[in-house]
């Protein structure tokens, strides 16, 4: 179908929500950001009266459990089951659902879809996906690697493929922001990631841990920590924040670095050697790489990083040139036999571009 369809973005953080009208070309017609949401539906009222006209509209949601594969159109079956996902994603899942309740009011004539950050990872193998905990476990909870970020890694991931000319190649996705993980991507379809059953696993982050030894977590437990006391200091007082003392933003942490702070520089050092790694593993799970891409604000905005973590995988032919670091587009050196590429973090095109297919107008591009 070749009608035109403007879609109306709703992106439902834990406490913000980011609103935006995107049309046919990826043009985008309207946008606004609420820092703080409460869930109510004044914002969004506000920002559709001054908007153009919307013929659908596309939610993010964090989590789909292994029932959600593909976008979905939400009828109230669909809302049901979203909604009886959030034991899994406490923090984001009720935002998502408000969001979505809050459109279907204001614009019930016109059909809403959910875009899962998950359903791009369940194309991993199950050698990628399965714990190896007792059986009796799995057939009991379902115990698996689900893996988040999936509509940033998708669009980087293919956008970055797009712009070298390797439709086919294979993909190291970096999402790093205040959440951060890797994906494998193999000819457009993830084959492994660094977060988990929850989005705590994987690389060190501005405020959670990362992987942990589960019999350190264990052994907290005996020694008196609480089972809310572990999740909030894992959650909330862990990461670069546990690690630094200087809080979890990477500039912070620098700035606190260059003045002498020995925390500071252990954090940056532990972060930068976490992600080295987790490259290397998402090149191993790929047998190879030809494309590394960064995206989200860290991944954008931070060059010192970019070449740090560099640094540590030229023998995986990985070279970065210093005058190229600047900013998005390639940053690799000539020669390197890997490319190199800084991609704008763009969920909205994803969801607008999913929205779409759903609905039989398009290809997700």
């Amino acid at each position: 179908m070749d009608l035109a369809v403007n879609v109306l973005v709703v992106n439902a953080g834990s406490s913000s929500l980011k609103l935006g009208v995107l049309g046919d070309d990826g043009t985008v017609l309207a946008e606004h950001h609420v820092e703080r949401w409460q869930g109510d539906t004044g914002p969004l009222r506000d920002f559709l009266g001054h908007a153009p006209a919307v013929d659908a509209a596309g939610h993010r949601v964090v989590h789909g459990g292994s029932a959600f594969t593909s976008a979905t159109v939400i009828d109230d079956e669909v809302r049901d089951e979203i909604e009886a996902l959030t034991a899994l994603a406490p923090l984001h899942q009720p935002r998502a659902l408000a969001g979505i309740d809050a459109a279907r009011e204001l614009l019930p004539a016109v059909p809403h879809v959910a875009c899962f950050d998950t359903a791009f990872h369940t194309t991993m193998p199950a050698a990628a996906t399965t714990y190896a905990v007792p059986a009796a476990w799995q057939r009991k909870w379902e115990l698996r690697r689900y893996g988040f970020h999936g509509l940033s890694h998708s669009y980087a991931s293919r956008r970055a493929a797009e712009l070298a000319g390797t439709p086919d190649g294979r993909v190291v996705s970096c999402h790093l922001g205040a959440g951060a993980s890797l994906a494998a991507v193999a000819s457009g379809r993830s084959v492994d990631t660094t977060m988990g059953f929850t989005p705590l696993a994987g690389l060190v982050m501005a405020t959670r841990s990362g992987d942990v030894d589960p019999g350190l977590l264990v052994w907290l437990q005996r020694a008196g920590l609480s089972l809310d006391e572990l999740e909030d200091g894992l959650e909330h007082h862990a990461g670069l924040a546990g690690l630094s003392g200087a809080g979890g933003d990477l500039r912070d942490v620098r700035r606190a670095a260059a003045a002498g702070d020995r925390r500071a520089v252990l954090a940056i050092e532990v972060y930068v050697h976490r992600l080295r790694q987790g490259i290397a593993a998402m090149a191993a799970s790929l047998g190879g790489i030809d494309l590394l891409v960064f995206t989200g604000g860290v991944g954008e905005h931070d060059a010192e990083l970019r070449a740090d973590a560099a640094a540590g995988l030229e023998f995986l032919g990985i070279g970065v040139d210093a005058d190229r670091n600047t900013g998005t587009g390639r940053i690799s050196r000539d020669g390197s036999a890997v490319g190199v590429w800084v991609v704008e973090a763009r969920e909205d095109l994803e969801i607008a571009g999913q929205t779409r297919a759903a609905l039989g107008h398009g290809p997700v591009a």
